[in-house]
């Protein structure tokens, strides 16, 4: 789930990459939608756990975060910001269609594994983006990929999404300025990720993500892929046959095997015919689950500025608040 993309590999934008903007005009709106797991994870183990609360509680993953959208804001300018959930992190239609999603993450207790000095920095970071006015959204029974994918789909302007998740390239869309923000490593190494990006990388349209990404499977998300068939071939095959399902349609028609559907292959494809009709589910992402409508414009001063100033002293983060104010464009005494 979380492989890098390769720092020689990666396609930079000339406008839109860190502290540049993308030049647009007034009237079109910018979203940017944050994974937000994904970030506070990749916050948590990007920042010491020696930064701590007053108390001697680590507080890592919260400065992290916040320290993260406060540089995302400045550099990317979105009019719009929502922080997207996971809530449930493991749903029950991808595990029906595949127990072995997510599988070696769960905790004894049937939760998601998490470290210790982490998950009681999340029900924080849910009270300080309440207090601060920015938007989180999720949705019972799926996935922050499905809330993104949903949003994403439902914006009529420009999409930022971050994350450290590959899976979000398949939304990658030049034509509707739909592009990935990836946290390549820490929480300060962030690469654009679009069509050509993808291409560069893996060899496949940016449209046929998914589709590489069930055959060639991804361990991070308990997803085999197809015991054999690697990211070459697969690109292979989604280059002479376009998709799953050309692929697919291909294998059941060849009598005489030639490249890429060699016999090898056809054999490979035939025995992984189960997996193969399950797995699209699971690692497709969701673009119209029921949701209610989103503002998430950026909040000009806190929402509960009290609770805010409350929340800084306690947890020590007064200037990683600070910081994002001045991001958000907050006046200087918003946490006094």
């Amino acid at each position: 789930m979380h492989s890098l993309v390769r720092r020689d590999c990666r396609h930079r934008l000339t406008s839109g990459y860190a502290g540049h903007p993308r030049p647009l005009p007034s009237r079109v709106v910018t979203t940017m939608l944050l994974d937000a797991a994904s970030l506070y994870f990749r916050a948590f183990y990007g920042v010491p756990t020696s930064v701590t609360s007053p108390d001697g509680r680590p507080v890592n993953a919260v400065r992290g975060f916040l320290d993260m959208t406060a540089r995302l804001v400045t550099a990317h300018a979105p009019d719009r910001l929502v922080a997207c959930w996971d809530d449930d992190w493991r749903p029950a239609f991808r595990v029906e269609a595949l127990p072995s999603y997510k599988a070696h993450r769960l905790s004894p207790d049937g939760g998601e594994e998490t470290p210790d000095e982490l998950g009681p920095q999340v029900p924080v970071l849910v009270e300080v983006l309440a207090a601060a006015g920015l938007a989180r959204v999720g949705a019972p029974g799926y996935e922050a990929d499905d809330v993104i994918g949903t949003l994403a789909t439902r914006a009529r302007g420009p999409v930022d999404v971050v994350t450290g998740d590959r899976d979000l390239f398949q939304l990658v869309d030049d034509a509707r300025g739909i592009r990935v923000l990836y946290t390549n490593r820490g929480i300060t190494d962030i690469e654009v990720v679009d069509e050509a990006a993808v291409t560069a990388k893996y060899g496949i349209p940016g449209r046929a993500y998914a589709d590489f990404a069930v055959l060639r499977g991804d361990p991070s998300d308990g997803l085999p892929g197809v015991t054999g068939i690697g990211a070459k071939t697969a690109a292979a095959l989604i280059t002479e046959f376009g998709d799953l399902a050309g692929i697919r349609e291909a294998a059941a028609r060849t009598v005489v095997p030639r490249p890429p559907l060699t016999a090898a292959v056809l054999k490979k494809l035939h025995a992984g015919a189960d997996y193969l009709d399950a797995a699209p589910v699971v690692v497709a992402v969701a673009r119209d689950i029921d949701l209610p409508a989103v503002e998430g414009a950026l909040p000009r001063r806190p929402a509960d500025p009290d609770a805010l100033a409350g929340l800084a002293a306690a947890h020590g983060i007064g200037s990683s608040l600070k910081r994002l104010g001045a991001a958000l464009g907050w006046p200087e005494d918003a946490l006094s």
